[in-house]
Order: structure tokens, then C-alpha cells, then sequence
């Protein structure tokens, strides 16, 4: 069963200075990363993503207000000022120390075990953030299948991490 929308608009509202501080440190702009927040908020609220739960919901909302807020430096061209190589490097470093929560490493785990082709799809559409038409013409097959593989893919790593957890 989805989030109704009062859950939807209600869960966003608690996360929203974590999701909008997700956009700003990629912008640098405070308006910007209101207007993405208010932006993907419209969009959690259309309901085209069907949210089961509100952990799913906030990590949607943190993946969209990155690819959103990239995709607002790429319009730009390069009139963007961004983070010291040295912030960067500090936030890089405080990133990696922090430890892997018992998710995170469930995940990691059922990730190595899925296939060479499985792996390769997931990889050009998360660590390439490539579109799922560019994925189709890559790998040769119709925009349908890639989309049908991916939502096979998710429903079988969610699978995975839960009887991970489960153990």
C-alpha cells in the first residue's frame, strides 16, 4: 500500500533541512536547493514513484535532490562557484569514516553476488547516473526491458537485504 499524501507531505517536512542541505552542498545556493526541494516534492506528491515506506520516501528525496541539484550546475555551464578542494577533501574523509550501518552492508553483500550483466546495468544507470534510453542503445535492448530489469533488480536486492537483516 502507498504513503498517502499527508504521510508523503508530512515525512518530507521532517527531512527537509537534511534533503535541502543534500542539494546545497552541490549548489552552493540557497534558493536553488529550495527550489529543488520544493521541486521533488511536487514530484513525490504526483505519485508517478508509489512510496511503501517513508524510509523509501527520504531516500528517494536525498538521490533526486543530488541528480537535481547536478542537473542545476550543468545548466549553468560552469558559473557555479564551488566547494575548496580542501572542504571537499574534509567532507570526503568524514564520509568514509563513518561506519557502515548493518543496511548498508547487507546491501553491499547481495550487490556482489548479482551477475555480471546484472551488475553492469546497475552500474551504468547509479555509478554513471546514465538515462535508461541511453542504457537501451548501449546494451542493445528496447527502452521496456531496461525498465522491466531495473524494477527486478530492486524488488530482488530488497529481497536480498532483508533476509540479510533477517539472519
Amino acid at each position: 500500500m502507498s504513503l498517502s499524501q499527508e504521510i508523503v507531505v508530512r515525512t518530507l517536512l521532517a527531512a527537509r533541512t537534511k534533503i535541502s542541505a543534500s542539494a546545497w552542498l552541490v549548489t552552493r545556493d540557497v534558493q536553488a536547493a529550495e527550489d529543488i526541494f520544493q521541486n521533488l516534492s511536487v514530484k513525490a506528491l504526483a505519485g508517478a514513484t508509489p512510496f511503501e515506506l517513508e524510509a523509501q520516501l527520504v531516500s528517494w528525496a536525498h538521490i533526486t535532490a543530488r541528480h537535481e541539484a547536478l542537473n542545476w550546475i550543468r545548466s549553468r555551464k560552469g558559473r557555479v562557484v564551488c566547494l575548496d578542494d580542501v572542504v571537499l577533501s574534509l567532507v570526503a574523509e568524514e564520509w568514509e569514516e563513518t561506519p557502515e550501518g548493518p543496511r548498508l552492508k547487507a546491501l553491499r553483500g547481495c550487490l556482489d553476488g548479482l551477475p555480471r550483466d546484472s551488475r553492469q546495468i546497475l552500474d551504468l544507470r547509479y555509478s554513471e547516473e546514465r538515462p535508461c534510453d541511453e542504457i537501451a542503445k548501449t546494451l542493445g535492448l528496447g527502452l521496456d526491458a531496461v525498465y522491466q530489469r531495473l524494477s527486478r533488480l530492486h524488488r530482488a536486492l530488497k529481497q536480498c537485504t532483508e533476509q540479510r537483516l533477517a539472519t
